[in-house]
């Protein structure tokens, strides 16, 4: 029996021929990221344990994401003490406040490759599986063990395969391709498994729609989210290191056709309608014009899941068709990475956001941390492009979040209520 994507990778990086689900291996890490929020607790356990040099400088990644500029002592102090860790250990790639996301920087920087283990203190690691590595996210404890030796344990999991087909029509994206996948799985009907999305729809996506998918594929309880590289990949990979100047030698690395799935899932998307995860779990989605309607005070545009170029762009278009924003809410847009918002900038979306009355914040995770900018108050509601709204996920444990896609959040900025965009 052959080998899903997964269990390949596994098996590559554990020096194995092969590796089935269950099997227990100790697999070689190519690249290991911590950023400012979970890093401080991975260098304190290295301190603790006498660990004085790191495995590899150049295989570990740091970038401060969440609290940029520092928004309280406590967030200075942790940076200090990243800084210093970094000069200490001669860390190379060394991303301070200026940057963006963490799961933006890495790709675009080029230090995600096809076919390696990537892992990072962060549960949205997951996002690198877009470009068929297995990635996932860890623990800071475990993150020093990394740092350490450059090796970690894994479970081989076992792959549930979304087989996904069709056209999809104007103003639906693979946010609503993820989210219609994650209320019919559930919350927690891939815990510790790796999904996996292929088919031709997946194919015609572009990189970024591929990276909302393999984003979210922890929201369902996934152990990575993976989608088969492919010439697109290849290709962005490619310029990624060009620009940047961290060119590695990599191996494009594909299941086999006999592979064994747990369980195929046929995702039909011709008839896929814009989607909302409605408070206050992720797999809670019903049809944008079943809560049509609802009154909101504030859409947030942005994150690791929907704050790349064609997020914006999309956003922009449809307020800018419309005449604007209601005068009745507000909008925080916030790009991805500077490298989106530079683009952004000669694109002159950034100023028409600032035209039509959105707030332009700095790339970071804004919003969606729940502990920056655009926080909620009591019995506030927020449509968000983000991916996660439990109960005090942006704020109050009072207020509630709506999940869309950008196209749906801008309608609904436009409104200023729930809207499905094709009915503005």
């Amino acid at each position: 029996m052959g080998m899903t994507l997964a269990e390949k990778i596994l098996a590559r990086a554990s020096g194995k021929k092969e590796t089935s689900p269950g099997d227990i291996v100790m697999a070689k890490i190519e690249t290991a990221m911590v950023h400012d929020i979970t890093g401080p607790l991975t260098v304190n356990t290295l301190k603790k344990e006498g660990i004085e040099t790191v495995w590899d400088r150049e295989k570990i990644v740091i970038p401060f994401d969440h609290q940029i500029p520092a928004d309280s002592i406590n967030a200075a102090e942790n940076h200090i003490l990243m800084r210093k860790f970094v000069k200490e250990q001669k860390i190379k790639n060394f991303y301070d406040i200026r940057e963006g996301v963490c799961h933006q920087v890495l790709p675009e920087k080029g230090h995600i490759l096809p076919g390696t283990v990537v892992v990072g203190a962060d549960s949205h690691t997951c996002t690198y599986g877009a470009f068929g590595a297995f990635a996932t996210g860890i623990g800071s404890t475990d993150m020093a063990a990394v740092f350490a030796t450059g090796e970690l344990w894994f479970k081989v999991p076992e792959t549930l395969y979304f087989n996904i087909t069709g056209e999809l029509k104007p103003y639906v994206m693979s946010k609503d391709i993820i989210l219609r996948i994650i209320g019919e799985v559930g919350a927690d009907g891939a815990t510790y498994k790796a999904t996996q999305f292929g088919g031709e729809t997946v194919k015609n996506l572009s990189i970024a729609s591929r990276m909302t998918m393999s984003n979210m594929a922890i929201e369902m309880g996934g152990k990575a989210g993976l989608i088969e590289p492919d010439a697109k990949t290849v290709q962005f990979i490619k310029d990624a290191m060009a620009k940047h100047g961290t060119e590695r030698p990599f191996e494009v690395i594909k299941g086999d056709e006999d592979a064994e799935y747990e369980e195929v899932f046929e995702i039909e998307v011709n008839d896929l309608e814009p989607v909302m995860a409605c408070p206050h779990n992720v797999d809670n989605v019903k049809a944008v014009r079943e809560v049509a309607g609802t009154p909101i005070d504030q859409v947030f545009i942005g994150s690791c899941t929907n704050g790349r170029l064609e997020d914006l762009r999309i956003a922009i278009e449809i307020i800018e068709k419309h005449g604007g924003i209601s005068d009745d809410i507000r909008v925080v847009v916030t790009p991805a990475s500077r490298e989106v918002m530079l683009q952004a900038i000669e694109e002159g979306i950034i100023q028409k956001f600032y035209k039509y009355g959105c707030v332009v914040t700095n790339p970071s995770c804004s919003a969606c941390m729940g502990a920056l900018y655009g926080i909620l108050g009591p019995g506030e509601v927020g449509v968000a492009t983000s991916n996660r709204n439990f109960r005090g996920r942006e704020g109050s444990l009072e207020s509630e979040v709506y999940l869309a896609s950008p196209a749906t959040a801008a309608a609904c900025a436009v409104k200023g209520e729930i809207v499905d965009p094709r009915d503005l």
